[in-house]
């Protein structure tokens, strides 16, 4: 969760209808701090104390059935998806004060940037330059109250048809995370 780059925050309106919106996101204790752009209506739907739902999906691949031995021997296997997910329930609170949104930026900024040799902070730009651009934002921070992590790593097959799997993914283009699905079923 400490490095997962973005969520799916999802609330229901007072319509009932609910929304999402991908959101880049950091972990910061027992809350989740986030930025929409103040244009994204989906904040303004939003009140402080409203529970919202944070999704951040893992690695995730398609599995197939040619890849199990079992396949050979009896043939009674199906296609399946192997994946990793995160499911954040809380409560949000809107951030519009002006050192609270530059917080959320430089606490996201720094998480990203920390790792780089030359890494870019928010005093690179001229003067005032930020301040324009934070206007553009409305910051939300949101209190985590249950976590939920779910895998699928074909947890439910023989070993030689995990084997079958992981050889498989490692085979793949790796375009949805196929090589990391195969890391964490070797890992597991």
């Amino acid at each position: 969760m400490r490095t997962a780059g973005a969520a799916d925050l999802v609330s229901v309106g007072s319509d009932g209808v609910p929304t999402a919106t991908l959101l880049p996101i950091v972990w910061n204790g027992s809350r989740v701090v986030a930025h929409f752009a103040r244009a994204n209506p989906h904040w303004s739907h939003l009140r402080d104390g409203d529970r919202v739902l944070l999704i951040v999906n893992g690695p995730q691949a398609y599995v197939t059935p040619t890849w199990y031995p079992t396949k050979q021997e009896h043939g009674r296997v199906v296609p399946t998806w192997n994946y990793t997910s995160v499911h954040l329930t809380g409560t949000v609170r809107i951030l519009e004060d002006d050192a609270d949104v530059r917080e959320a930026v430089r606490l996201l900024t720094e998480l990203h940037e920390s790792p780089r040799t030359d890494p870019w902070d928010l005093d690179d730009p001229p003067p005032g330059f930020i301040d324009g651009m934070l206007r553009a934002i409305v910051g939300v921070e949101i209190t985590v109250e249950r976590v939920e992590a779910k895998a699928k790593l074909s947890q439910n097959r023989s070993d030689a048809d995990r084997a079958g799997v992981i050889a498989g993914l490692r085979g793949e283009d790796d375009v949805r995370g196929e090589h990391r699905v195969a890391a964490l079923m070797d890992e597991a």
